[in-house]
């Protein structure tokens, strides 16, 4: 499918500098653009190659103005980051197939139900009384456990597994291979230092416009619910704790784990391969960025990194002395040597 750079304008609200009828059919970085591909510049590092890229058309901010001669058509729009987001968003909309009806083989327990333009593809499991909403896509290998819901306009990509009782709600993705409502860790030793396992009769709910990246894994709670709070966007393999709850849009990069009972916030951002303790709070506002480590509560708003933990700006500077300390110690051995000697002198 082709567009023109009058038809982008119009559809990001944006102003054309250049060919209005300069054509795109795909899309590219800026540093491979070819000819009829659509790219964008919205870090100032990458501009050098908006003189050489052979991209047809651009997507800039407003203020931008070229300091050579380019090739480009130019869209200038308010946010070019989040333009070029609307439009893949227009251009998946005008390109996707949009699959309906039921694969076989696959399973559909008689009790349970389902909506409106579903698709369900091959080798489906779908338990008893499950309740699907309408234009929900199922993909193939995908488990449902008994009792589940899933609500309207969500994706299950295949082999996604959802224990008995899961409950995903509108507009939400699933990648595949996820894993939503195996047991939580809860294990107990008796006075022999066995462990005995700890029953988890709760279940996992993620509310609506949920993203759950691929391999990632979120266990059910003992009692009560694991949450995921509209707008939450998790990435690939991160895992989730029984009991845990992550406030609205949240979101948490790749290889992080949560810890049981641990509450965190709202329009949080937590880096990769962070590690958060169990029964602490974490509240609104925190970036925390990767590998740090965090074991106690952390107010609204702060910034941390390290392990453990601590504030983001601190953490720099201190580094900075970090990286000096082999040459902090000769300067002091150097200054112990000199009072030693002065001491032996006087």
């Amino acid at each position: 499918m082709k567009f023109t750079a009058k038809q982008i304008a119009e559809v990001l609200n944006g102003e054309v500098y250049g060919n209005p009828e300069a054509e795109v059919s795909d899309f590219a970085k800026i540093e491979e653009g070819k000819p009829e591909t659509l790219t964008f510049l919205h870090n100032a590092k990458y501009e050098h190659y908006l003189y050489t890229t052979e991209a047809s058309v651009c997507i800039v901010n407003k203020d931008y103005q070229p300091r050579k001669p380019i090739t480009p058509t130019l869209v200038k729009v308010d946010d070019a980051y989040l333009a070029l987001t609307q439009l893949l968003e227009y251009y998946h909309e005008h390109t996707k197939t949009d699959k309906t009806g039921i694969e076989q083989p696959s399973y559909i327990a008689s009790t349970a139900s389902y909506g409106a333009d579903v698709y369900i593809g091959a080798f489906a499991h779908i338990g008893d009384h499950v309740e699907i909403g309408d234009n929900v896509k199922i993909y193939p290998n995908v488990t449902i456990g008994d009792r589940s819901k899933i609500g309207d306009h969500t994706i299950l990509y295949s082999g996604v597994q959802l224990y008995e009782g899961t409950v995903v709600g509108n507009n939400c993705i699933v990648h595949s291979n996820a894993v939503i409502g195996a047991d939580g860790f809860g294990f107990a030793p008796d006075k022999h230092g066995v462990y005995k396992k700890i029953p988890q009769i709760g279940n996992v709910v993620l509310e609506d416009d949920v993203e759950i990246g691929a391999a990632t894994t979120i266990d059910r709670s003992t009692m009560g619910s694991t949450l995921i709070k509209k707008g939450v966007k998790l990435d690939n393999h991160v895992q989730i704790a029984h009991n845990v709850v992550i406030g609205e849009h949240t979101v948490i990069a790749a290889q992080t784990g949560v810890a049981g009972s641990t509450k965190i916030g709202k329009h949080n951002v937590i880096g990769g391969q962070v590690g958060i303790v169990g029964h602490i709070e974490i509240g609104d506002g925190v970036q925390i960025q990767a590998q740090s480590g965090v074991g106690k509560n952390v107010e609204d708003g702060r910034a941390l990194q390290g392990s453990p933990a601590f504030e983001y700006a601190a953490y720099s500077r201190s580094y900075v002395h970090f990286r000096n300390l082999p040459k902090i110690v000769n300067r002091l051995n150097e200054i112990e040597k000199k009072l030693e000697d002065n001491g032996e002198k006087s």
